[in-house]
């Protein structure tokens, strides 16, 4: 078995770990970068990247790109629940150039993302696996194999950064007999669901949050007038929707019950048609993670920490969390590669930094979610909404939709 030498190592080329492969590259970093599926592909997401991460896209070098692919500005967000659909002003990003986000889809943001990484000289290892890692000495070794020849190669850095995704068995936590191990199954487990659509009928400047019984999403008009529905529903939920259509699949289910609890959702898909199948994935169960497991081992992520997907904020907190922990790698590059463990002192940095911009707002997601899939009780709220939109607004606000918690001129990877 042969083996590479790397400063970091990254597990998963999704955007938290592309964007941290080319700020670290850039800062002259050698970087392995692994990925277990052949991209493009298509992903579980809301797909919308805020204004506030447009900014960061043309620091990674891929904003222009973005520009001539991504959907429309999104200037509006909508409340689509029951028989009722409001609509308010998304707050405005400061930026003179930036000032609402637009959507695109998974199969082509990570794929421009991996192709910068690539360009700058990082090592794409993809289609590979993790299948073990181990510690030798200050180093983190990884054993991966190829998912096309199955040769298994070795891989060594002092730095290892976990990018897997949420609903996805941790790489770098292998049983020993190689299999999975999940929580015990919970009513309020969520599952993601995912469909796209041509045709559709929704204005391509609005992003309207859905809130139905048991559940939550959001619709969005992304690149080539292509139409993305999301949504989160409980286990409980999901259970009650596939006994009410029996001998339907999963996501049909969910779709049906979607469009005979949400008249919104009901006339955008009326005389849409789906492009591809649904997908679906699961159980995804947000909060906060350990963010360094071991010395020279970090989360960033969804394997650092995910809020509920109520708010679209996934993509921000990805991109954003990987700038927060490079912010704090690059500067001590010297001291891990002569051996110094200057990883308690990265861990705490980041941590700190990490916790100040997101813990807020994963709170708030949490609040957010509970009511949406509560509309009964929630009912009251909605004639105040209709006097005072603005609270949606505001909400989009408090969700972080115009918020960075970094700076691109501390460390500008173009």
């Amino acid at each position: 078995m042969t083996g590479h030498d790397y400063d970091a190592i990254i597990v998963g080329a999704g955007v938290s770990g592309a964007t941290a492969a080319i700020l670290l590259a850039h800062a002259g970093w050698s970087v392995a970068l692994v990925e277990k599926r052949t991209f493009p592909r298509r992903k579980v997401c809301g797909e919308c990247v805020a204004a506030s991460n447009l900014p960061l896209l043309d620091a990674l070098g891929i904003g222009d790109a973005f520009d001539q692919r991504a959907g429309e500005p999104l200037r509006r967000v909508g409340l689509f629940t029951g028989e009722h659909r409001l609509i308010a002003a998304l707050p405005r990003h400061d930026h003179p150039r930036h000032g609402w986000g637009r959507a695109l889809g998974r199969e082509h943001l990570d794929t421009l993302l991996v192709a910068r990484a690539a360009a700058l000289g990082v090592s794409v290892w993809q289609p590979w696996t993790v299948r073990a890692t181990t510690r030798d000495g200050l180093l983190h070794a990884c054993r991966l194999r190829s998912a096309e020849s199955g040769a298994d190669t070795q891989l060594r850095a002092p730095v290892l950064i976990d990018a897997h995704g949420s609903w996805e068995p941790d790489p770098l936590e292998q049983r020993p007999d190689g299999k999975r191990v999940d929580a015990p199954p919970r009513a309020g487990d969520l599952f993601a669901f995912k469909g796209n659509f041509s045709d559709a009928d929704l204005d391509p400047d609005l992003l309207p949050v859905l809130a139905f019984e048991g559940g939550y999403g959001g619709m969005v008009v992304a690149e080539d007038g292509l139409l993305t529905i999301a949504c989160c529903v409980r286990r409980d939920a999901l259970r009650s929707m596939r006994a009410r259509a029996p001998g339907a699949r999963a996501a049909q289910a969910v779709q049906a019950h979607l469009e005979a609890a949400c008249v919104g959702v009901r006339t955008t898909l009326a005389a849409a048609r789906p492009r591809g199948a649904w997908l679906g994935v699961g159980p995804i169960r947000p909060g906060i993670r350990p963010l360094s497991r071991a010395p020279g081992l970090f989360a960033i992520g969804n394997a650092a920490g995910e809020a509920h997907p109520i708010l679209g904020e996934g993509i921000s907190m990805a991109i954003q969390s990987a700038w927060l922990l490079c912010a704090e790698l690059v500067p001590v590059r010297a001291a891990f590669a002569t051996g110094e463990d200057a990883s308690l002192r990265v861990a705490r940095a980041y941590s700190a930094a990490w916790r100040r911009g997101f813990a807020s707002r994963i709170h708030a997601a949490a609040v957010f979610s509970h009511l949406a899939m509560r509309p009964g009780s929630a009912g009251a709220l909605l004639p105040l909404l209709r006097r005072w939109p603005g609270i949606l607004t505001a909400g989009a606000r408090v969700g972080g939709k115009v918020r960075c918690v970094v700076d691109t001129a501390t460390m500008a990877a173009t």
